[in-house]
């Protein structure tokens, strides 16, 4: 008995010197670190403010908003506006709506992003590979605004010229802008267009970081250029291909508003209503808060669902997820 007394006290005597030096160790790293801390600071107050302090705000989801009241004084609802939501008859139509816009994207213009920085990364010549590099991160910085625009320019009904081409081509007179049927297309390839070549900077990053070794290795051995992408570049990349694989799945039902509002109207309608409209005209136009809330709050749950699922299933297969 006195022997655990002693071993306790030892040990009780030991914690209490431990922390005057962790603490000392903290002071001391967050010193060397000071300037790193500093070049974070932006961003942490960026997610205090725009992420993590607007959740506060997520309760009226729960409550039947009324602005007068305030958010602590507005009736407590509960679950009401969610089973309004999975009950209502327009639910099935957004999310076929969203989940097509989103395979679309994941399936088309995620795998054009790699195929993108897999053919920027063979070109050997400096100054062709920087220019076709600028050329196509280009896009990416105009507005959706814009790119709405330039595409209502080339459709245009009876002057545009992809209107002239695509119709004389198929010999009828299709407005491509208000047909249902190509709604989606155009979507995707305004995605493809302004999107791929920014979305190729961190793979080619990954790409700089291959072993050339292993490049020399296989030319001796005989190995052609596309045998080495398929057993050196692409094995190489993989852990990053699955990392972004895994965060584009939990944005899966964020298809984006103002490209998909921009580009919606009367006629195409019935294919272009999305979560992330509906919740505009719910919530801004008619004024229900609490319900837009609600729709939002579900997409979140479902998002986050998403991302630790992919995970799960990337560390099944022995693959690195992103925790």
């Amino acid at each position: 008995m006195a022997t655990l007394i002693e071993a306790q006290a030892a040990s009780g005597a030991s914690a209490a010197t431990l922390r005057p030096q962790n603490r000392r160790n903290v002071r001391e790293t967050l010193a060397r670190y000071r300037w790193l801390l500093f070049l974070m600071l932006p961003g942490i107050i960026y997610f205090l403010l725009f992420r993590f302090w607007p959740m506060y705000g997520a309760q009226i989801a729960f409550r039947d908003y009324i602005p007068f009241l305030g958010i602590e004084g507005s009736p407590w609802v509960g679950w009401e506006h969610f089973e309004t939501f999975f009950t209502n008859p327009d639910f099935p139509r957004l999310l076929r709506n969203t989940l097509i816009l989103a395979a679309l994207s994941l399936f088309i213009a995620f795998p054009l992003t790699i195929v993108m920085a897999l053919l920027l990364n063979e070109l050997r010549l400096n100054i062709l590979k920087r220019t076709v590099q600028t050329l196509v991160y280009v896009p990416h910085f105009l507005s959706w605004t814009v790119v709405v625009s330039l595409t209502g320019l080339l459709f245009a009904i009876g002057n545009g010229p992809l209107w002239t081409l695509l119709n004389d081509v198929m010999g009828t007179e299709t407005n491509f802008l208000a047909d249902p049927a190509w709604f989606r297309p155009l979507i995707v390839l305004q995605d493809v267009w302004k999107n791929t070549g920014w979305g190729t900077i961190i793979f080619l990053a990954a790409l700089a970081g291959v072993d050339q070794e292993q490049y020399e290795a296989a030319i001796i051995d005989g190995a052609g250029r596309w045998q080495r992408v398929w057993h050196i570049t692409l094995p190489s990349i993989r852990s990053t291909i699955i990392v972004l694989l895994i965060l584009q799945t939990g944005q899966i039902l964020n298809t984006g508003f103002e490209q998909i509002y921009l580009m919606s109207n009367a006629l195409n309608r019935t294919v272009a209503d999305v979560f992330d409209t509906y919740v505009y005209f719910v919530g801004i136009q008619q004024g229900s808060y609490s319900y837009a809330t609600a729709v939002g709050l579900a997409k979140a749950i479902v998002g986050v669902i998403l991302i630790f699922g992919t995970n799960w299933l990337a560390k099944r297969f022995n693959q690195q997820g992103i925790f």
